[in-house]
């Protein structure tokens, strides 16, 4: 059974599907009015213009903040608006799969660090960044919200949209590249855009159009979950650079300047398909294309 063919499927009501909607958007703008109040009235400052010599810490933590009221609001609507089980918004299966959370979150991050080895080796501007007196604070920052970030992330667009696409839609491979557009466009405004280009945009809907194959394909988002959640990780605590939009005190800076590298297209060319075929034969997943058309 398909995420959009379960008991209680979202709806194909057009009114309430666009109600939840309109609740989470209004969410995330409570939510970053509220950081933008804390920011302004306690540090001094806007998160539209941060001074340069801002606790990167903070910044991050307030950057993560309004994700928070956006998970609310989709449980909220799941639970209230739909009236369905807050479950069946992540999975088809009885229970949450923290197994397959993990398998794609270690897998994932284990290629990454391969990645970030390679680039050093090959002399890549990559330097030892580690700073003990921020980096328990980032760490702790890291387990506790990075996770809400990506969740709510993937609750949005692999969750909520893609399944109530799917009620619209007659094949599947639409919904999942609507809520992969929306999820590219969506990041258009973290500020690398504007320094590497619209490429990036590309690059984040291919990775949309990934994670929505893997939670169609596996019938569960505990996949995409795992991934998204290492990817954002990694980012915040392994490897930084100063010019995107997780800049932090993490492990190793990138002083390469803002680029779309080798990494990126390998990551969309190779590695994404390559997983797909890894988690297929692991999953034994069966009659892919009929979930698609």
């Amino acid at each position: 059974m398909s995420l959009s063919e379960q008991p209680n499927k979202l709806t194909g009501n057009v009114g309430l599907f666009l109600l939840s909607i309109a609740f989470v958007l209004f969410s995330l703008i409570v939510g970053q009015i509220v950081v933008e109040i804390i920011a302004n009235t306690v540090l001094g400052f806007s998160l539209v213009d941060i001074p340069k010599d801002a606790d990167l810490n903070t910044v991050l933590s307030l950057l993560l903040i309004p994700f928070a009221f956006v998970f609310g609001a989709i449980l909220l609507s799941v639970k209230y608006i739909h009236k369905r089980p807050i479950l069946s918004i992540f999975t088809t299966r009885s229970a949450f799969d923290w197994r397959r959370f993990f398998t794609a979150f270690l897998l994932w991050g284990a290629i990454m660090l391969a990645s970030l080895g390679v680039s050093m080796a090959s002399g890549d501007p990559v330097d030892w960044n580690f700073n003990p007196s921020t980096f328990l604070t980032l760490l702790l920052i890291s387990v506790f919200l990075i996770p809400i970030q990506t969740t709510a992330e993937e609750l949005f667009f692999r969750g909520y949209l893609l399944q109530g696409f799917s009620t619209f839609f007659k094949f599947p491979i639409v919904a999942i590249i609507m809520s992969a557009v929306l999820f590219g466009l969506l990041h258009g405004a973290n500020p690398e855009v504007a320094l590497i280009g619209n490429v990036l945009i590309i690059y984040y809907i291919s990775t949309g159009i990934f994670l929505g194959l893997l939670t169609v394909f596996d019938e569960g988002m505990e996949l995409a979950m795992g991934y998204h959640a290492v990817n954002n990780f990694f980012a915040a605590l392994i490897l930084t650079n100063d010019w995107q939009v997780f800049h932090t005190d993490a492990l190793f800076i990138d002083r390469s300047g803002p680029t779309f590298g080798w990494e990126s297209w390998l990551t969309i060319i190779v590695l994404q398909p390559l997983l797909l075929v890894v988690f297929a034969k692991m999953y034994k997943w069966k009659s892919l294309k009929s979930k698609l058309f």
